[in-house]
């Protein structure tokens, strides 16, 4: 999916570059943080936008969980062990405590999610290249 028909998709906006976690990450996302942790509030919520091609690192979320609401573009959610899914707007992913996984746009779409996110994240090895390449919509 192109940038301009995306941007038309895309509710809660782009935000800004995802410096903080680009580390993790294969490609450019941004992130919009809606909701951040405070001492009356234990969940971060946030639309992160992937261009085409990015992903993130295989990660696990420890004392807590993650819940990915999508809301535009196509990407893929991947959990250790299991074939990737190919994912489009409004798809909902429940990822428990513990589980190895990673996410990310398709090779040539745009990709937006909401996280719901709390607990830890522990981030591992990228998605290799050959990994991802190999991935087919078909």
């Amino acid at each position: 999916m192109a940038n301009e028909k995306f941007d038309t998709q895309n509710v809660f906006g782009q935000g800004d570059k995802n410096d903080a976690y680009a580390q993790y990450f294969i490609g450019q996302s941004y992130l919009k943080n809606l909701v951040s942790a405070d001492d009356n509030v234990n969940v971060n919520v946030g639309n992160v936008t992937f261009e085409p091609g990015c992903r993130n690192d295989w990660h696990i979320h420890h004392n807590g969980y993650q819940i990915l609401l999508v809301t535009g573009g196509e990407g893929w959610y991947q959990e250790n062990g299991k074939p990737a899914q190919l994912l489009h707007p409004g798809d909902v992913v429940t990822i428990h405590d513990g589980v190895k996984h990673w996410h990310g746009a398709t090779k040539d779409s745009w990709f937006s999610h909401v996280a719901i996110t709390t607990g830890t994240s522990e981030w591992l090895e990228p998605v290799s290249d050959a990994a991802y390449d190999a991935l087919s919509k078909d």
